[in-house]
């Protein structure tokens, strides 16, 4: 075993789980979760079914990852960062086959207590403004700020 997993976590069946990852206190991963080499998954996240996390992603405290999304390699997720699955949920509705992808590309950054709305990608080495709510695709090397987050700049 060549990672880290607090005694305080709940890993599900059929995870895989990277080299020299480390996974703190009181985080839950979902079944048939993988997870790249060299990630770093703070405090209380949530990662639902079926993920895929590439290498030296960091997922900072308090995240919510919901079946449906994926990231590649050397993505950065700021605290209280959530992702949604479902454009219109209802508590009386089974969406279960609604669900609509998200795409974080290679080294895209997302500031805290930013919403990622489903169905749209963030695309290579882009940047979330704090605070942001991403209702659309966010361009390669673009910085995007606001509610909803709008095009700052070229980075």
């Amino acid at each position: 075993m060549n990672y880290f997993i607090d005694d305080t976590s709940i890993i599900d069946k059929n995870v895989k789980i990277g080299k020299n990852t480390k996974i703190w206190h009181f985080s839950h991963i979902s079944e048939n979760v993988i997870i790249g080499e060299n990630v770093i998954i703070g405090q209380n996240v949530f990662i639902g079914k079926n993920i895929v996390i590439g290498n030296n992603c960091k997922i900072q405290n308090n995240v919510s990852i919901y079946e449906g999304v994926t990231l590649e390699d050397n993505v950065f997720v700021g605290p209280s960062v959530v992702f949604t699955n479902v454009n219109m949920p209802r508590a009386n509705i089974n969406q279960k086959d609604n669900f609509l992808k998200t795409l974080v590309r290679k080294g895209a950054s997302i500031g805290a207590n930013s919403t990622i709305i489903c169905g749209n990608t963030l695309e290579e080495n882009c940047f979330i403004g704090a605070g942001s709510l991403v209702t659309k695709t966010v361009k390669k090397n673009t910085m995007v700020f606001g509610i909803p987050a709008r095009f700052v700049k070229f980075i």
